[in-house]
């Protein structure tokens, strides 16, 4: 498509100003999370990419250096147990997501599009490629991030995801970063130790 040509184009430009501006940020958090705790300041995870690739997303680390690898927060027992207290707050406000403007810079994610699957999270994967979802840059952020993010089901988030390829475009992808904004600002969909909450929640009130 020519659009996701223009979009990589869009990528580089704004993934370069952002590690420009704001570096400051960086920085700060840098500095937050050694005081914090002992570790490495990124974490570094195995992720799908398009077309099923592999790469290594980062993350600024929020969690304690002997969490459980390759494991997602939600499959975690007691997941509070294992987030430092500044991770809390980057977790909550998403700022643990800003080292992936470099994954962007190098072309392994857009700013816009479905969220990175765990290597080992087979049914997610499964159930993109129903819908094509794997066959299109994943991303920082993306429509099934802006309609409920931890809350969704894996077949919802699935779903959603093969919305926005059905719908790939400029005009999609501007909806999905300032409503991105909006959820940010609102902590909307972020369910520390929980996924398909909203189903959940619908189920207990049927009961």
């Amino acid at each position: 498509m020519v659009y996701l040509k223009i979009k990589r184009l869009i990528d580089i430009i704004l993934s370069s100003l952002g590690l420009i501006i704001l570096s400051p940020v960086f920085l700060v958090l840098i500095i937050a999370i050694k005081i914090d705790s002992p570790g490495p300041v990124l974490f570094k995870q195995k992720r799908v990419g398009i077309h099923k690739s592999h790469f290594h997303i980062l993350k600024f680390r929020t969690m304690r250096i002997d969490t459980p690898k390759d494991t997602p927060t939600h499959l975690l027992e007691n997941p509070d147990q294992w987030i430092t207290k500044v991770g809390k707050f980057l977790r909550k406000t998403s700022l643990d997501e800003l080292p992936q403007i470099i994954n962007i810079f190098k072309g392994e994610m857009s700013i816009i599009g479905p969220r990175p699957a765990l290597w080992n999270q087979y049914d997610l994967i499964e159930e993109r490629d129903k819908y094509g979802a794997n066959d299109v840059p994943v991303g920082l952020t993306g429509w099934a991030q802006i309609n409920g993010r931890d809350e969704l089901e894996i077949d919802v988030k699935a779903r959603l995801d093969g919305e926005y390829v059905e719908k790939i475009g400029f005009l999609m992808d501007v909806r999905c970063f300032f409503g991105t904004i909006f959820s940010v600002l609102r902590s909307d969909g972020v369910v520390e130790g929980g996924t398909g909450t909203k189903k959940a929640e619908k189920e207990s009130v049927k009961h």
